[in-house]
């Protein structure tokens, strides 16, 4: 009796975590959409600078997105490998993820630092304060992303892979396709945009 009610409230314990990521991820999908919404206001209104089509490069960002697509399917693999008990493989998979994500991220550090030292910076106009916000954002995701990776690698290599580090990082795995998917709006709207607009 005490055996049921320890693995009912085990039960349960897993499904308010699995419903509080859920929510946490569409609280974050209305963020987003905040700040894609305020970029596109604010995208003309450049006080007299330079325009998006004047300083970004679309190759550089094509870059940025290949690396993270990489990095999305080396954590999706990843998952599937500990699901199979590829424990080896799937700790490799997870290595490669945080060095991806990690070149992406200091990728991404080096075009805001060129941007600073050019002096256009997000005090420069309204669009690059919408530009810096938007995609500094995402780069903060992204570090979170880091930081949750590398302490799932770490319970794995402790604790062993368990079903609970299972669950755990099939949720790391949607966060982390979630943040592939808002770069790919970023590359579209912001980097591809600027040629069209």
């Amino acid at each position: 009796m005490r055996h049921q009610l320890s693995a009912s409230y085990l039960s349960q314990k897993r499904t308010k975590a699995e419903y509080g990521f859920w929510l946490y991820l569409m609280t974050d999908l209305v963020l987003f959409a905040s700040l894609f919404a305020t970029y596109m206001i604010l995208r003309h209104n450049t006080a007299g600078g330079p325009s998006a089509a004047e300083l970004f490069d679309p190759a550089y960002a094509l870059l940025l997105t290949i690396i993270l697509l990489c990095s999305s399917f080396t954590s999706g693999v990843a998952a599937l490998a500990f699901r199979f008990n590829k424990h080896r493989l799937g700790l490799g998979l997870l290595t490669a993820t945080i060095v991806l994500g990690a070149a992406f991220l200091m990728l991404e550090l080096l075009e805001f630092g060129t941007l600073v030292a050019e002096g256009e910076s997000w005090r420069r106009s309204a669009f690059l304060s919408g530009f810096f916000t938007l995609v500094g954002t995402h780069g903060l995701h992204i570090f979170i992303g880091l930081v949750w990776a590398g302490a799932m690698g770490w319970y794995a290599t402790a604790h062993g892979v368990t079903a609970h580090f299972q669950r755990k990082f099939a949720l790391f795995t949607y966060f982390w396709h979630f943040l592939d998917l808002v770069w790919i709006f970023i590359f579209t709207i912001v980097y591809l945009g600027a040629r069209l607009s």
